[in-house]
């Protein structure tokens, strides 16, 4: 019984990577930018959340040019402006300043299940685009459900180390 117990917590707390999609490798040596990403949850910021997680473990996998797309020069302008919006801003600014990759994404779940334990429940997809040919050459979609103690950016932290483990082992 101890034992079904035991594999049972140690299976909810491993994330489920539901697809990978390899369409070519990458070059980690190549010049990345970081696009914006989409919040489709109703936690307010959390494609941002991602965003600032994925900048430190991309570099720690090897992508050592990393740069974000500009902010917005207005912060009003930004509240009024859907992600959409936002991403297809940056995209048209990466492919102008000749970027080889980009990655984006976006936030499908990031909340708390309701009940005692209140275990933090995420949903990431991420893909990279050659923005010389418009092409996804990679693309990952995961889910992470965390223990009663854990919060959501932890649980979100754990998914995306999974997934940029999953993107790492197309580089070269």
């Amino acid at each position: 019984m101890l034992f079904v117990v035991t594999a049972l917590l140690a299976v909810s707390c491993h994330p489920r990577l539901t697809s990978v999609h390899r369409g070519g490798s990458m070059r980690a040596s190549a010049k990345w930018v970081l696009l914006p990403v989409q919040n489709h949850s109703e936690t307010p910021q959390a494609g941002e959340r991602v965003e600032a997680m994925l900048d430190t473990l991309l570099r720690r996998q090897g992508v050592a040019q990393l740069d974000k797309y500009p902010p917005q020069a207005d912060d009003d302008a930004q509240l009024l402006s859907s992600d959409r919006q936002r991403y297809e801003a940056a995209l048209q600014w990466a492919r102008g300043n000749k970027y080889d990759y980009a990655i984006t994404g976006s936030v499908e779940e990031w909340r708390y299940k309701s009940g005692l334990d209140a275990e933090p429940a995420i949903a990431l997809s991420m893909r990279v685009l050659d923005l010389q040919s418009g092409k996804v050459v990679w693309g990952a979609t995961g889910t992470q459900t965390g223990s009663g103690g854990e919060n959501a950016s932890g649980t979100a932290l754990k998914l995306l180390d999974a997934l940029i483990d999953e993107l790492h082992t197309g580089m070269r």
